[in-house]
């Protein structure tokens, strides 16, 4: 058996009143994945519980098949996983994202998506400004970077798990002055914060970025603090060898977790640029290695954050003709398969920010009644009877030989 998981980031949404009162996905023109649900089944999961924050790194986790009430610690250690990088057993991880706040309100939580070198120089500048600190900056990709703090048994780390942070891709638009850290070991980020606020706004690189008319880096973002996780092999758990397709580093990071190896494919970028071809082709080809596949795409959620229903439609359909569609005639070769189609979690193009909720799946293939779906949506799901209300048994269901 084959399986294939394709995860168009962020695709669930809410109705549109310039799309006629439409989803995203309603609007779009996707007969692949429609095909998919004509030849077996739609339904619906809630991959992140009320309690967590409604963003990728839980309800991916759900979707692995892993509950994130056991096994979630934050979504910065998860990212260090996927850059190898070794947390000792009082060290934590800091997502830190590079911004533009503008009177206390998030004009843009990627900085205009500043580039890698630039992100890169604004944390030498800060690392070599702090001095010594149990404090080290890793640069990501674009606005994506990492702070972790080094701590040891005679120096423990001031944070635990009732320290709060909140995500600036949730901000977006709003005032930021009731969102800084709280709880315990706040003061320290909350100094860095400030710290790079002072130190940021006259550096060479966002003189370049004025002259150029693109958006400073104002302020640093931290959040999403957490130590690593320890995730059971996903083969061990499910007898299945797998490998990730992303160019996101949270994917990355799961992926690495659980076992999985890493496919990176040229021409990916985790934005509405990416080579969705290059995808489906090396998806592919990974099928003659893989018991399954596991292809996500961030385009979707890009545009949603960035209120951009145009290209949320557009990146959906690059998605259905270069990934899923290819995808799903080679599967028919293979011989025994299942696929699989679902978001993670909602954005919402008219909030720009992820949300809680159901989101809609397509699966199709081997034990898989056809349920008389006429396509793939929000509301042809919400008909179904196929519920998931923990989105993490989901793929236990997905794997098994048991017929739907």
């Amino acid at each position: 058996m084959k399986y294939v998981l394709i995860i168009p980031d962020g695709c669930a949404d809410l109705p549109v009143d310039a799309l006629g009162g439409k989803t995203p996905l309603q609007a779009a023109h996707v007969p692949a994945m429609d095909a998919i649900a004509q030849e077996g089944m739609v339904g619906r999961s809630d991959n992140t519980p009320a309690h967590f924050p409604a963003g990728s790194e839980v309800a991916n986790m759900s979707l692995f098949g892993y509950d994130p009430n056991r096994y979630f610690t934050g979504r910065a250690p998860i990212e260090a996983a996927a850059r190898g990088l070794q947390l000792g057993p009082y060290d934590w991880a800091i997502r830190c994202n590079t911004v533009t706040i503008e009177n206390q309100i998030m004009v843009d939580f990627t900085a205009g998506h500043v580039s890698t070198e630039e992100s890169q120089r604004l944390l030498e500048s800060m690392q070599a400004a702090m001095g010594p600190q149990p404090w080290e900056f890793v640069p990501g990709v674009s606005y994506r970077n990492l702070l972790i703090y080094r701590g040891s048994a005679g120096n423990a780390s001031p944070f635990s798990s009732d320290t709060k942070t909140r995500a600036p891709h949730d901000l977006t638009d709003l005032s930021v002055v009731d969102d800084y850290p709280r709880g315990p070991g706040c003061d320290w980020l909350s100094d860095l914060m400030q710290r790079s606020a002072e130190l940021l706004p006259d550096h060479p690189v966002n003189v370049d970025r004025r002259a150029r008319g693109l958006r400073p880096v104002t302020h640093l973002w931290l959040w999403g603090l957490g130590k690593t996780p320890t995730l059971e092999s996903f083969a061990q758990r499910f007898g299945v060898r797998g490998a990730m397709i992303t160019a996101v580093d949270l994917l990355r990071g799961l992926a690495a977790l659980v076992g999985w190896d890493r496919i990176e494919v040229p021409g990916a970028t985790g934005y509405l640029d990416t080579d969705y071809a290059a995808k489906g082709r090396w998806a592919v080809d990974a099928l003659n290695q893989y018991d399954m596949v596991c292809v996500h795409i961030e385009a979707p959620d890009e545009a949603s954050h960035e209120g951009r229903v145009a290209e949320k439609i557009k990146a959906l359909e690059s998605i259905d003709q270069h990934i899923v569609g290819p995808i799903h005639e080679a599967l028919k070769k293979q011989g025994e398969y299942r696929i699989l189609v679902t978001p993670d979690h909602p954005t919402p193009v008219s909030t720009k920010k992820h949300a809680h909720g159901w989101v809609p799946f397509a699966i199709c293939g081997q034990g898989i009644a056809k349920q008389g779906c006429v396509g793939y949506d929000e509301v042809q799901a919400g008909k179904s009877s196929l519920q998931f209300a923990n989105g993490w048994e989901l793929m236990p269901r997905f794997l098994s030989r048991s017929d739907f």
